[in-house]
């Protein structure tokens, strides 16, 4: 089976305080744009829109059927929200995008990540996949969906975040999906 590597650089602007990691993005045939979570049907930046907006579209170019990234990029950059994701590298098992059927073959060094963020104090797994990949990383316990564990970080205290997938497939409404971030935001005053 092919072996993908991931096809964008991480995002890390200098003032991140939160690390928002994925599984891994979805094929090509998928994206609505070139950046994370570029998939139509997921609702990650419909959440941020309402979250930051009051605005479920305040992130949509719907005339294009698409996010807006020049909307985007200045947001997360003004916020200190870094992005990218558990894996590397990775196998598809089945032609989805699914994290189930996601083998990680190269695991994301995150601990080289944090170490070019400073000023991070959270990281924010946004489904299954993610979350199992970076407790193993650190050796962690998973919260439950909708919480935190504490750990410490080259002396540095951190939170991992565990929040619903963003995917439609995870079956709860964009406002309850929203009410979580919404808890996780309001910790890390960002919100």
């Amino acid at each position: 089976m092919e072996i993908e590597r991931h096809p964008l650089e991480p995002f890390l602007p200098a003032n991140a305080r939160l690390l928002m990691l994925g599984s891994f993005p979805p094929q090509k045939k998928r994206w609505s744009m070139e950046f994370y979570y570029p998939n139509w049907n997921n609702d990650m930046w419909r959440i941020v829109g309402l979250l930051f907006f009051n605005d479920k579209n305040h992130f949509l170019n719907e005339t294009a059927k698409a996010f807006d990234k020049d909307r985007i990029i200045p947001f997360l950059q003004e916020k200190g929200i870094a992005l990218f994701d558990t894996a590397t590298a990775i196998r598809r098992l089945q032609d989805n995008a699914s994290d189930k059927f996601l083998e990680v073959v190269e695991p994301t060094d995150i601990e080289g990540m944090l170490r070019r963020l400073p000023e991070c104090k959270a990281i924010v797994t946004t489904g299954e996949k993610a979350t199992e990949t970076l407790c193993e990383q650190f050796s962690l316990e998973k919260p439950k969906v909708g919480d935190f564990t504490e750990f410490v970080f080259d002396g540095k205290p951190m939170r991992l975040y565990r929040m619903p997938s963003s995917s439609r497939a995870y079956p709860l409404a964009l406002e309850k999906k929203a009410a979580a971030y919404r808890i996780m935001y309001q910790d890390l005053q960002m919100l």
